[in-house]
């Protein structure tokens, strides 16, 4: 009996070549898609910066030549008088240092509250932890309207103190959410069985672990809670009554309204009077504009990175 010799056919494997990034000539090949990129980026750039350059260029023009459209690109008629108004009245100097003081105070227990919060809300093991969530979230829905949050201010004893302005807005749910998504997708259980083995209370655990491993969300919380008692001004219009006590928005507020209404109660009187009290309230309305903004845009560019990675991170996950 023959045997025949069957011969395979030779069969290669097919290995793809590596992945390579493209360079940034290749990337840029397209001279279309180029020039259409730098197009639309300079749109969006020039959107959100030349408002806030106009303000400022604005703050130091003469209000009739902005009138008249001849400030769009320099000052025309060049005046510091606005800033001179603002800064030689003495509340301007008691309400930046409120601020100050609120800011800080404000955001500490803020960011506090919401970190300790968030946290505790990941265990899974906390008794009652679906039930709390719900109560936290029905808030996001339902609120007690203004009166109510008054008379509880009130009875307790909080009204024309700085409590009134940093404790009733201190926690704000979504940034609970946030808090709570962070340690549940970053913060393996793991590592807790471990660190317990170890000897680690729940404390220790919090914070010589969980906190450390935490900077981008506790920067993005100190981030979001900066500009929002920064920029606050409702809470202590309502609660504080002692105008010393008042934050620097709500000074330069009833700066603003008190040059409207001079301006309003001098147009009776005459014509020439109203124009020069109609240009002080237009020089003011600029300045206090930048003065009031100008601190947050300076700090704020610096933090940026660590905003969009605790953004990101703190995301909620399905």
């Amino acid at each position: 009996m023959t045997l025949k010799t069957v011969q395979r056919p030779d069969v290669r494997r097919v290995v793809p070549p590596p992945y390579r990034t493209p360079s940034l000539r290749a990337r840029w090949s397209d001279p279309l898609f180029t020039t259409a990129a730098i197009v639309v980026l300079l749109c969006a750039i020039a959107a959100v910066v030349y408002p806030l350059y106009f303000i400022l260029i604005a703050s130091v023009s003469d209000p009739n030549a902005v009138y008249e459209g001849k400030v769009w690109l320099l000052p025309s008629g060049l005046t510091f008088e606005g800033y001179q108004r603002i800064f030689a009245d003495p509340k301007v100097w008691s309400g930046l240092q409120n601020t100050l003081v609120y800011t800080v105070l404000g955001t500490a227990i803020s960011v506090s509250a919401i970190l300790g919060g968030g946290y505790a809300l990941s265990r899974k093991d906390l008794p009652g932890r679906k039930l709390l969530m719900l109560v936290f979230v029905v808030t996001m829905f339902f609120d007690g309207g203004l009166i109510t949050k008054y008379l509880v201010v009130r009875d307790l004893g909080l009204i024309d103190t700085v409590w009134a302005v940093v404790l009733p807005g201190a926690v704000g749910v979504w940034n609970l959410i946030i808090a709570r998504s962070f340690f549940e997708h970053t913060i393996p259980e793991e590592l807790r069985e471990a660190a317990q083995m170890d000897g680690a209370s729940d404390f220790r655990f919090f914070f010589g672990i969980a906190l450390p491993l935490s900077k981008p969300l506790i920067m993005l919380m100190v981030m979001i809670h900066v500009v929002a008692n920064w920029n606050s001004f409702f809470d202590a219009l309502i609660f504080l009554n002692d105008d010393t006590k008042y934050p620097l928005q709500l000074v330069l507020r009833n700066i603003l309204i008190q040059s409207d209404v001079s301006s309003a109660a001098t147009g009776v009187a005459d014509a020439a009077s109203y124009a020069a009290a109609q240009r002080i309230a237009d020089l003011t309305k600029y300045a206090m504009i930048v003065v009031s903004s100008l601190p947050l845009m300076i700090a704020l560019p610096f933090m940026q990175k660590h905003f969009t990675k605790g953004a990101l991170i703190g995301a909620v996950k399905s």
